[in-house]
């Protein structure tokens, strides 16, 4: 079982993820944020990965810390319930609609931390989370994770381009941490990703 659990605290965050790829989609998310929690949870349902998050932040400064630590564990349990990667897929590329949003994904994970963010929002989501701290949270994960990522996200309703964008996210790790290979080879010229 492709499983891991990393525990993380700070003066500003204390942070526990349970993480397994192999799952069905089930998810217990506290974070403080409750539209992040939203977030989360919509990642977790169309990843099909299993997911519990329980984070306990500086809130009354800001969501910024909370956002981007869990951003970084959720990375790093990434990286550790993947392993070696034997057999997987790699690459793996989506299209989302939600309404009149559109969200486009395109994944490498292959060991090389890289993030092309093109999208924008009209001001802080639901009010709550600084347009910023939607890509942040990706670039916090993608270091951590090792995953080269191309994310385009279009629309009107920051709400529907944030959530298309977790979903997107979210199927296409899914897709490219699928075992498909059945030779136990890691998927890369170098043997290692």
């Amino acid at each position: 079982m492709r499983t891991a659990e990393i525990k993380r605290k700070t003066k500003e965050t204390d942070i526990t993820v349970r993480f397994s790829l192999d799952g069905s989609g089930k998810g217990t998310i506290h974070t403080g944020i409750p539209f992040f929690d939203h977030m989360l949870d919509s990642f977790t349902r169309h990843s099909r990965f299993d997911l519990d998050i329980q984070a306990i932040g500086d809130l009354e400064k800001g969501p910024h810390h909370t956002i981007e630590d869990i951003g970084i564990v959720l990375g790093q349990v990434f990286t550790h319930a993947l392993g070696e990667g034997r057999g997987i897929q790699r690459f793996a590329s989506v299209i989302v609609p939600m309404d009149e949003s559109k969200a486009e994904v395109a994944l490498d994970v292959g060991g090389r931390p890289y993030l092309v963010f093109e999208g924008s929002f009209s001001g802080p989501v639901e009010g709550v989370i600084e347009s910023w701290l939607v890509r942040h949270f990706f670039e916090s994960f993608i270091q951590n994770a090792k995953v080269t990522a191309h994310m385009n996200v279009s629309g009107f309703s920051d709400h529907h381009k944030c959530e298309a964008l977790f979903k997107a996210f979210g199927i296409a790790l899914h897709s490219a941490t699928k075992i498909v290979y059945n030779d136990g080879q890691v998927p890369s010229t170098k043997g290692v990703l």
